[in-house]
């Protein structure tokens, strides 16, 4: 089986990067949102195989505010949520316009094969997403550990999240986790906003996924959450054309 049958099989909304980098701007470009008076905010993974996307998400809407964490999870608390803010362009009423980009990752192999990725420079074969293959090798071992770790804090704080939401003694596999990923961040995304934001002078749109990195440097997102909020009201963007 080839990469493509894999990624169709599995993820079959999947769309080109840059497709869905565009598609979320012209999305909220109809909801008065533009380059010029809006801050993007970026949530992936450290993992460098990343960048692409922020990249694509900086040449869209200029220079990007790094939520990234391992595994794609936002930590940087309420501090970073605000100072974050704190950079946005307010409009001559005084609105602020944020957007939000968060996304897990998972790499694919050209035989198909999820987590398998040929680096530059390397031989062997590595992975992506390491945190979370990492967390699963320790759920197969059945030597997890759970005291948070002053040497590895953004490990166990993932390993934490994801914990929670797995039944006991199931090792889910790397699929399976990283769709429990995307919506452990789903959820911290929106809890953080409802801890900071203030809807009566910021409106902000929300784009979540899953970023699919494939042989010969190609990536692709599978759309999640699509929406936008607006004096405090939520419109889901149903009518994107990924």
């Amino acid at each position: 089986m080839n990469w493509e049958t894999s990624m169709t099989r599995e993820f079959p909304e999947a769309i080109p990067q840059d497709r869905f980098v565009a598609r979320s701007y012209e999305a909220l470009l109809r909801q008065g949102f533009r380059m010029e008076n809006t801050i993007a905010f970026a949530c992936v993974c450290r993992d460098e195989i990343t960048w692409p996307l922020v990249e694509d998400i900086e040449r869209t809407w200029g220079e990007a505010f790094l939520f990234s964490g391992l595994g794609g999870l936002p930590i940087l608390g309420k501090t970073g949520f605000l100072a974050a803010q704190q950079h946005a362009p307010i409009d001559e009423s005084g609105l602020e316009r944020y957007v939000y980009y968060a996304l897990p990752h998972i790499a694919i192999g050209p035989e198909g094969e999820f987590g398998v990725y040929f680096r530059p420079g390397r031989q062997q074969a590595s992975h992506a997403c390491g945190a979370l293959i990492a967390f699963q090798h320790e759920l197969e071992s059945r030597s997890l550990h759970l005291v948070p770790d002053p040497d590895d804090i953004e490990q166990s704080v993932l390993k934490r999240h994801l914990l929670g939401k797995i039944r006991y003694g199931d090792v889910p596999d790397l699929l399976s986790l990283t769709r429990i990923a995307h919506g452990i961040i789903l959820e911290e995304i929106e809890r953080m906003i409802h801890l900071t934001v203030d809807p009566s002078r910021s409106n902000y749109g929300l784009f979540t996924g899953i970023q699919i990195h494939a042989p010969e440097g190609r990536h692709f997102v599978w759309p999640g959450a699509a929406y936008v909020v607006m004096g405090g009201k939520q419109l889901h963007l149903s009518d994107v054309k990924w």
